[in-house]
């Protein structure tokens, strides 16, 4: 195993991984508690539509993919409750409609060294050193902006009417989280696919409101488990030879499962020591 890990190609894979799974769980927890949890499946699908046309125009992957998929998480969150549309509506079009262009445009350079699977399911392994440069800087922005804005994504994730009326700019932070979003799944599309990268977002702050109980808590949580599962899921799949993205989502999908049934022992009251009987 430490003669596997000694790869160049392995080492980049591992410091991506990371810096990503870090970053998606830390904005999946505002995203999941303000019920945006579907608009990084919606924009994943964006990114893969955003893809196929930097492959058709021969353009750098990431000059036309952010632009792309960082204006569609303003609309979408824009969308949001305003119009007949609705969010969830706008969310569910836009996806549908991005995948079936990018499938679409991938037809028109089949035969080339454009590989569909690579879009929708990863190719982590892959990343090579400008990618990993690049996915290191953008990350680092990400946690940096994370972590200057935590007490306005605070007031802004449980209540944006109370944060506006106490001079709170919701409208321009709502604008910066949909952008960190965006640049996010972007990054993700490349380790588990524009399919799923959601899972990224979702599962770590699902699986971590199992057993905390504050926000401070359900962060933390959220981001040592989603750090956690990553480095099982991208050691499971070198040691069994499964495709790197399904091996961490189903990782993910385990460690649900068993903060699940702790949280559901806990509120039963198993964990409670009783007292000696008298």
């Amino acid at each position: 195993m430490i003669e596997f890990f000694s790869y160049a190609f392995i080492q980049r894979a591992f410091v991506v991984g990371i810096l990503v799974s870090l970053c998606s769980s830390l904005l999946g927890v505002s995203l999941v508690l303000r019920r945006y949890s579907m608009i990084g499946d919606g924009l994943s699908h964006v990114g893969f539509g955003a893809l196929a046309l930097a492959s058709v125009l021969s353009l750098p992957p990431m000059a036309v993919t952010i632009p792309v998929v960082v204006v569609a998480a303003i609309l979408l969150l824009r969308l949001d409750g305003h119009g007949r549309m609705g969010g969830e509506g706008a969310v569910a079009l836009l996806a549908a409609s991005s995948l079936a262009i990018g499938v679409v445009l991938i037809s028109y350079v089949k035969g080339t060294n454009t590989d569909i699977n690579n879009f929708l399911f990863g190719s982590l392994l892959a990343v090579g050193r400008l990618d990993m440069v690049l996915s290191i800087v953008v990350s680092l922005f990400v946690l940096a902006s994370y972590i200057c804005l935590y007490p306005r994504l605070y007031a802004l994730t449980f209540d944006s009417t109370f944060a506006q009326a106490s001079g709170l700019k919701v409208e321009r932070y709502t604008m910066l989280l949909s952008i960190l979003s965006a640049v996010t799944i972007v990054l993700g599309m490349r380790m588990l696919g524009s399919l799923l990268v959601s899972a990224l977002v979702i599962f770590p702050c699902l699986t971590a409101m199992r057993i905390a109980r504050s926000y401070k808590a359900v962060t933390l949580v959220s981001a040592v488990q989603s750090v956690v599962c990553f480095v099982l899921g991208f050691t499971m799949s070198c040691l069994a030879g499964t495709p790197v993205g399904a091996s961490i989502v189903v990782v993910n999908l385990l460690a649900f499962l068993v903060f699940w049934l702790l949280g559901a022992m806990r509120d039963r009251g198993l964990f409670v020591r009783k007292g000696p009987s008298l």
